[in-house]
């Protein structure tokens, strides 16, 4: 479980075992993958009912705690439900689904991640895969610790570099000319870097300038935000000091 040590904002400041958080987190012995059932994010809710009981089945069937995976698809009820029962089953970090589709949704990634934040125990992380390094400030303002490196490699290969703004394709734009092993390399490196600003901003109490100023290079990002200011004032009112 993740001791939560300051918030600004949503956002939380923490430790999970030795990680300070936000931070990048590898599934490994001793927290190992939980089988799921995989469900694609546009489907009919009682196919996404069915993956969502498959995968609480699968867990109580387990006899590990580790890394659970939150289903429901598109639907914010059967992702909280999912989240609840894989929580009193004793896992405490747990991976958002389709995380890839969520980002190109800005108000259904605002409603469910507000609704599993909430839902949640505090102590509970929420772990947020494949998010390109421009996009973690507003995550993390959203309440998310942990992100993974995957999408650094996978990037890699396509010969994409991601800057802490924005992402380039080499093959088009002739910023540097690397390999592979080079590319990655650089791409965790921007992923570090935007972690460790992160968590520095959260101790200054400045987060939501740099959510701001990031914001500003994506459409979808920018549009998250106008959404979380709208519709839900008081999740973000609760943590923010009023001076």
């Amino acid at each position: 479980m993740i001791e939560v040590t300051l918030h600004d904002g949503p956002a939380r400041l923490g430790k999970y075992e030795d990680i300070k958080t936000p931070a990048i987190l590898k599934p490994d012995d001793s927290l190992p993958f939980i089988k799921d059932e995989p469900m694609p994010y546009n489907v009919p809710k009682s196919m996404a009912e069915w993956s969502v009981n498959q995968t609480v089945a699968n867990a109580k069937k387990s006899d590990e705690h580790g890394l659970s995976v939150i289903h429901g698809s598109k639907y914010p009820d059967l992702r909280v439900k999912c989240a609840n029962e894989l929580e009193k089953l004793g896992n405490s970090v747990l991976m958002v689904a389709n995380s890839e589709k969520l980002l190109e949704r800005p108000m259904d990634l605002v409603e469910i991640l507000v609704k599993l934040r909430e839902g949640l125990n505090p102590n509970s992380a929420i772990y947020f895969p494949f998010a390109d390094a421009s996009f973690i400030p507003l995550l993390a303002y959203l309440g998310v610790d942990f992100f993974s490196e995957d999408i650094c490699e996978f990037y890699a290969y396509l010969k994409v570099i991601m800057t802490p703004t924005t992402k380039y394709d080499l093959k088009k734009y002739h910023i540097f000319d690397m390999n592979f092993e080079e590319l990655k390399e650089y791409n965790e490196k921007t992923m570090d870097f935007v972690l460790r600003e992160v968590r520095e901003n959260i101790k200054n109490g400045t987060l939501r300038n740099l959510v701001e100023e990031r914001c500003c290079s994506s459409p979808e990002a920018m549009t998250a935000l106008r959404i979380l200011d709208r519709d839900y004032p008081d999740f973000l009112d609760r943590y923010t000091p009023i001076y």
